[in-house]
């Protein structure tokens, strides 16, 4: 490989950076234009630490052999456990404990190695190894996120030539950059979603952040809370009420994704959620979908925590449809992307009313209208009621008891 072919690949990775490709688009078209300039690369992996609720990190993996793997891989936590001690005993860990930025070594069949993964390789095989680290300065680091992991295997007779090793040297940081800036765009995404919610998420990254900016849209309204919440805290345990809260926002949450709603707010054990649909009735559908496949999994859910001898509730569900304002509310430099507007008020007040009633689900009359006919059929009345903050009287529907 020489100068113009080390040009030639370092304006590639510029170009498709800066064009949005992905980490494995990345790592994957690196290694072949090195392949086809000379540089004998059998097999690489490179790792970057994310910011994320779950995983630790992305591991990215390209190899030339006909071997089959996934080209990503989603790591979880490597401070405990099995998953540390493998870390510890990584050359990677030995590069950021010891400060190092590089390990390089041939692997000769039966000679001794420091590393026990270099065994296997050289039992694989492969004839050299090269593991790189390239830290982040403080400024550039996002969680932990600080730095970025690569190694290199070639299969060909003699291992790396110093011509070879000189050229990843040199191209290697180049990638780093492109992969890091891939990852962040990942990481703002994972974040708009986890904490606005999916399609909101999917708005604000696509540039409606303005203060005011909403859109009128029609649509399914869902506010559920927890049975006997505030008695439950009372008498629980201080490092019981977190994970109850986690155990049923998990359930609550995944039946409305699970139906195609959106999770707009988490109010305390308060949930809101919307469900849009080109046709109105579809949006009731979902809803009443992802009623049942609660009420499914809160059996379950109550259950394992019977088992457990742990607190179980149940959940209040209030259903409504109507026009609200979606968008960006609040300050300069402090909003947030949710629903405004009667509808929103009226469906916490219809929530609220499941207590009274003695009823795990609330209907308003509106939501009955739109519904399908086919899925009416086991919604009863509740009689007519004033809510409280609402000018007029609703009719509220539920589940009939005997359909559940």
């Amino acid at each position: 490989m020489d100068k113009n072919d080390i040009d030639h690949i370092a304006a590639w990775i510029i170009q498709r950076g800066l064009s949005g490709a992905s980490e494995t688009e990345l790592l994957q078209g690196f290694c072949t234009k090195c392949q086809s300039a000379g540089l004998h690369l059998t097999r690489a992996i490179t790792l970057i630490d994310t910011l994320h609720p779950t995983y630790e990190g992305r591991a990215f993996r390209w190899r030339s052999d006909d071997v089959t793997e996934d080209a990503v891989v989603e790591y979880g936590r490597t401070n405990e456990g099995e998953a540390a001690a493998n870390w510890q005993r990584s050359v990677f860990y030995h590069l950021l404990t010891t400060g190092a930025d590089e390990f390089h070594c041939a692997l000769t069949p039966g000679a001794p190695l420091q590393f026990s993964n270099l065994g296997t390789f050289s039992e694989e095989g492969y004839s050299a190894y090269l593991a790189l680290v390239h830290r982040f300065a403080s400024d550039g680091v996002i969680g932990e996120m600080d730095c970025f992991y690569s190694h290199w295997l070639t299969a060909e007779p003699g291992g790396f030539k110093e011509p070879d090793l000189a050229a990843l040297r040199d191209l290697v940081p180049k990638l780093a950059l492109a992969i890091k800036c891939a990852s962040l765009a990942r990481i703002a995404q994972t974040l708009v979603q986890v904490y606005l919610g999916r399609d909101a998420g999917q708005r604000v990254l696509s540039g409606r952040i303005s203060r005011g900016v909403a859109d009128r849209i029609s649509a399914v309204l869902w506010f559920s809370d927890l049975r006997g919440y505030t008695a439950i805290t009372d008498a629980a345990a201080p490092g019981e009420v977190i994970p109850l809260l986690n155990d049923y926002a998990d359930a609550v949450i995944s039946a409305i994704h699970a139906a195609g709603g959106d999770v707009l707010k988490l109010i305390g054990d308060g949930i809101l959620a919307i469900f849009k649909a080109d046709d109105p009735g579809d949006a009731c559908r979902c809803a009443l979908e992802a009623h049942r496949n609660l009420r499914r999994d809160i059996t379950t859910l109550n259950a394992r925590r019977n088992a457990e001898e742990r607190p179980v509730t149940s959940v209040y569900l209030g259903l409504h449809i109507g026009d609200v304002f979606y968008g960006n509310i609040g300050s300069e430099d402090r909003l947030d992307f949710t629903v405004v507007g009667p509808a929103v008020n009226e469906v916490s007040r219809i929530a609220s009313m499941c207590r009274s009633v003695d009823r795990g689900v609330a209907i308003s009359s509106d939501f009955v209208a739109a519904t399908p006919l086919d899925q009416r059929q086991n919604l009863v009345s509740l009689g007519r009621f004033a809510l409280r903050g609402v000018g007029r009287a609703q009719e509220l529907f539920t589940l009939d008891p005997a359909a559940l």
